[in-house]
């Protein structure tokens, strides 16, 4: 976002206080349209950020076949039905063919699509599709925990559900076996 952008951004979230009855002059909130613009600039930089320079050419040849997994990757979004976060782990897991990920760059790609206006489902189902693109393995398998301010705040107001999404493509599809030996293993946690 340009400063134009930014500025525009912030004389609206002006208004939105005063439409709530507030007074943006008051000094608790005179800097709150500013802060709330740069905050919304930085939760949705996914929208600003370029696949291959976040992964920066962390792609390498690979002659093992069995299942890469990066666990409990914690991520914040924002629902784009209220622009209220959730948050979450995401786990993923994939079986190389020729190539494999520099393991720091998967938190870094799910960063990508959390930090832009998400659904969880859409979000679990890109990270897996992006991956299968990347470097097509045998099969990738994309499972997200979150908590949904929208859920736990406002509507049904139920503050301990917990939303699960999984994508599944290629042998965690088809394999029941895969799919249920990479379920098995994010399900154990560390002590």
């Amino acid at each position: 976002m340009n400063d134009a952008g930014r500025k525009e951004l912030g004389r609206l979230i002006g208004r939105q206080l005063e439409l709530i009855g507030e007074n943006p002059r008051r000094e608790g909130l005179r800097r709150t349209p500013e802060r709330v613009a740069n905050s919304l600039e930085f939760l949705t930089r996914g929208y600003g950020q370029n696949l291959k320079s976040v992964l920066n050419g962390a792609l390498f040849a690979a002659k093992s076949d069995e299942m890469v997994i990066v666990k409990d990757i914690d991520f914040f979004s924002l629902c784009e039905h209220h622009m209220l976060p959730f948050f979450g782990k995401c786990h993923i897991a994939y079986l190389p063919v020729k190539k494999i990920i520099g393991l720091s760059k998967l938190p870094r790609l799910v960063d990508v699509f959390a930090r832009r206006l998400q659904v969880q489902e859409r979000m679990t189902h890109e990270i897996a599709v992006t991956i299968e693109k990347l470097i097509k393995p045998q099969g990738v398998g994309v499972v997200v925990e979150a908590q949904h301010l929208c859920m736990m705040m406002r509507g049904v107001e139920k503050q301990n559900s917990c939303a699960i999404t999984s994508a599944m493509l290629g042998r965690f599809r088809k394999d029941a076996r895969t799919r249920g030996e990479f379920l098995d293993l994010i399900r154990h946690r560390r002590h």
